[in-house]
């Protein structure tokens, strides 16, 4: 048998494989570690409990349900790591949806509010998402506006941009300073160079690697990946598609009122050109 090209662990169905399973908690308490240690917001995990490892059979009905993986940590902290392969535009607000939602969930009838529990959402995205910062991890709290004063640790948000992570910066094991690093190189690139020489030192990343290599042998698993690529990839076109629709119908609209051209590129995501063709066709 021909041995297949490695899947892409950045599609949610493969990472939930590699960092969701039961069977290999490891994986996942090194990547929270790593996570955690970059921003200095947590003590080391020792345990996780993974609370979603099956593969929700729903996306046979719905192949854009959700593919992330929820785990309860040492402490009973609530877990939530999801990655984005596509710009579906709605991240922040998703984000403190499900933050929510897992923090709620927490409080059962007759409890009181002191036995929530810290509650992280961890979002990592294959786009660049926040405007005007340029590092590729993020971390958020709740602060007070002018004093910075942390308001409580109980709610934090990840936001980390792999586009934003140069990974020519990594050549050997050498350069890399963090321990998330790895971690990261691996879903931008897990047949680099880099990162099999890196596997040879970090035991829970070998693993992975290993697991994402059996996946990609697996015909079933092969059909389902190649399913959620296709579905993610139609929608965020639908997306995209009807963004366009309605920034040229901006554009006409603005147009008509005579407002400036430069006024209807910072209103719309069209171009000058794009601006200068609906106008002509106003005119003829």
């Amino acid at each position: 048998m021909t041995k297949k090209d490695l899947l892409d662990p950045k599609v949610d169905f493969v990472f939930k494989k590699i960092f969701g399973s039961e069977k290999r908690p490891n994986i996942l308490i090194a990547f929270l570690n790593a996570v955690f240690q970059a921003k200095g917001t947590e003590r080391e995990i020792v345990e996780v409990k993974i609370d979603n490892a099956e593969i929700n059979r729903d996306w046979d009905e719905d192949k854009l349900s959700r593919l992330d993986v929820k785990a309860t940590a040492d402490n009973n902290k609530k877990v939530n790591v999801e990655i984005q392969l596509k710009n579906q535009y709605n991240m922040t607000r998703r984000s403190l949806y499900y933050w929510s939602k897992l923090y709620s969930s927490q409080l059962k009838e007759g409890q009181e509010y002191s036995t929530l529990n810290k509650t992280v959402a961890i979002n990592i995205l294959n786009f660049d998402y926040l405007k005007g910062m340029d590092k590729y991890h993020n971390c958020f709290l709740l602060k007070e506006k002018e004093t910075n004063q942390i308001l409580t640790d109980l709610e934090e948000i990840h936001f980390i941009e792999l586009t934003k992570l140069d990974e020519n910066k990594y050549q050997t094991p050498e350069d890399i300073d963090n321990n998330l690093l790895p971690w990261l190189l691996f879903l931008k690139n897990p047949d680099s160079e880099v990162v099999k020489m890196i596997e040879e030192r970090v035991k829970e990343l070998k693993e992975a690697a290993e697991t994402l290599e059996v996946l990609s042998q697996d015909e079933e698993a092969r059909e389902i990946y190649e399913a959620r690529q296709k579905a993610i990839h139609d929608y965020v076109s639908s997306i995209e598609g009807a963004k366009k629709e309605r920034d040229l119908e901006i554009a006409k609209e603005m147009l008509k009122g005579n407002e400036d051209i430069e006024k209807i590129i910072k209103y719309t995501n069209l171009s000058r050109d794009q601006v200068e063709e609906i106008r002509k066709d106003i005119n003829n």
